[in-house]
């Protein structure tokens, strides 16, 4: 059985009625499967604002938010105050965080635009074939962030692949450091829920694969570096690495050193 539940901002009680004139909106997180169908059966052009969209200085969202705060959500108030957007739907329930509600009511005191706080409990699994495939890991990435967009699954049928390496965690703001994985690593954690549609899945985020070598990722100031951390600590073979807005030599340097260290062989 699929749940959705929906709170809505003040100021924006009437969304829906208000979407006749929504031509461009902006989500963070993973709204209900309900919002994006509603979006998609309206062909409203969707951004997500998680994702690294304009070039401006990091340091302009230094005004609204700590510049010690994680970054991606920094990222994601850039993007709102320099994309021209109609509307701003946000998920601040188990899928997403706490801050994200705080960035909510920073966002509707600051914009002039509905900032529709959304609160997802999806709970009907699509899989997620994307994570266990046998493709470069940047790109499985970009496949799944593209996926939040659409309401609808993945229609491709992806062979599985034994895996060498894992990733756990949620994507990086910085994708550079994918490059550095081999096309058979696995994904897992909140990256895992994205691509199955249910960002709230607690027991699908706390999975991870013993037998593989495995890096356990969290941005910086992410209440996720806790539960990282965590489970790294657990994992016989594992990496625990947090990084903010770029990766700089020393944390690629550390994936490099433990892919080379635990290499097995490739499927």
């Amino acid at each position: 059985m699929q749940t959705t539940s929906i709170i809505i901002s003040r100021r924006t009680e009437n969304w829906q009625a208000l979407s006749s004139k929504f031509n461009k909106v902006g989500i963070v997180g993973l709204p209900p499967l309900a919002v994006i169908r509603f979006l998609n059966d309206r062909q409203i052009e969707i951004h997500d604002l998680d994702a690294l969209l304009v070039t401006e200085d990091m340091d302009n969202a230094s005004a609204y938010l700590p510049k010690v705060y994680c970054a991606i959500l920094r990222t994601v108030v850039l993007n709102a105050i320099s994309l021209r957007l109609d509307a701003i739907f946000i998920d601040v329930g188990p899928g997403k965080c706490d801050s994200a509600f705080h960035v909510a009511e920073i966002l509707a005191d600051t914009l002039p635009i509905p900032v529709i706080r959304t609160e997802n409990l999806d709970n009907q699994g699509f899989g997620y074939p994307i994570c266990l495939s046998n493709m470069a890991l940047t790109q499985k990435f970009l496949d799944i962030v593209e996926g939040v967009k659409s309401a609808d699954p993945r229609p491709a049928i992806l062979p599985t692949c034994e895996p060498t390496a894992g990733y756990w965690g949620v994507p990086p703001r910085d994708f550079s450091i994918l490059s550095l994985f081999p096309d058979s690593t696995h994904i897992y954690g909140w990256t895992r829920c994205m691509e199955n549609k249910t960002p709230g899945a607690g027991d699908l985020e706390y999975h991870y694969n013993p037998d593989v070598p495995t890096v356990f990722f969290a941005q910086s100031f992410c209440a996720k570096t806790a539960l990282a951390r965590h489970l790294a600590r657990l994992h016989p073979q594992a990496l625990y690495l947090d990084v903010d807005v770029t990766a700089g030599s020393s944390a690629k340097a550390k994936i490099q050193a433990f892919l080379s260290l635990t290499e097995k062989r490739s499927c």
